[in-house]
């Protein structure tokens, strides 16, 4: 007996090396395939190409109910696209859930206040996640291509969902300012989880999020 036991034991040790560069496979794997995804269709405000809507993702309010730093930086990369005319409407999207938590209606309001009209603005008030952003701007507001803004740590996943969801779609860096390290670490490290979650939601498990009746962003 207590030789079979050895003998499991000495497996499992010898099996951790293995499991754990597989472990490491299954965390950066997804990353490394959106990143390449990305490669040519992420671009600068300039340089981007011209659609009829911008995408803004949620990313976070403070304490007082206005946008965090890198959700300013989104929303003002927004604002910058729909002025020089590379986009028509903004659709922007985040979280509501809860009474005194309204993502969209912030960004709304700090759109309003750097002078972008209100008739340019959508808001999207169940984009929960990433895959519910991208999922509902094309079943629930008729969205067929699109500019994605967000930072570049995010938009490779943004970009993957998007187009593997039926929405085509190209990214504009919204890295209006520089950000502490340990801020971007833990996004980062954020992004390798939510990458793998992301290739379980389209080859996986197909989730539906919230809908509800069209509300489309243009009558052609």
């Amino acid at each position: 007996m207590s030789q079979a036991v050895n003998r499991v034991f000495q497996w499992i040790w010898r099996s951790i090396p293995r499991l754990a560069i597989l472990f490491v496979l299954v965390l950066s794997l997804p990353r490394l395939l959106t990143g390449l995804y990305a490669l040519n269709r992420i671009y600068e405000t300039g340089d981007s190409p011209h659609k009829r809507v911008a995408i803004v993702f949620g990313a976070g309010l403070r304490r007082d109910g206005t946008p965090t730093a890198i959700l300013r930086d989104r929303v003002e990369t927004a604002v910058n696209l729909y002025s020089s005319g590379k986009v028509e409407k903004i659709l922007m999207s985040g979280d509501n859930r809860f009474d005194d938590y309204n993502e969209p209606e912030a960004m709304r309001q700090y759109a309003l206040s750097l002078g972008i009209p209100a008739q340019a603005i959508a808001l999207d008030y169940a984009g929960r996640r990433t895959y519910d952003t991208c999922y509902r701007a094309k079943a629930i507001f008729g969205v067929e291509s699109a500019l994605l803004v967000s930072q570049k740590f995010h938009l490779p996943r943004a970009l993957f969902l998007c187009n593997t969801l039926g929405l085509e779609s190209d990214g504009v860096e919204a890295n209006q300012r520089r950000y502490r390290r340990v801020s971007l670490l833990l996004w980062n490290l954020r992004e390798q989880l939510a990458t793998v979650g992301a290739f379980l939601d389209v080859y996986i498990s197909n989730p539906l999020p919230v809908l509800g009746d069209p509300e489309p962003l243009f009558v052609d």
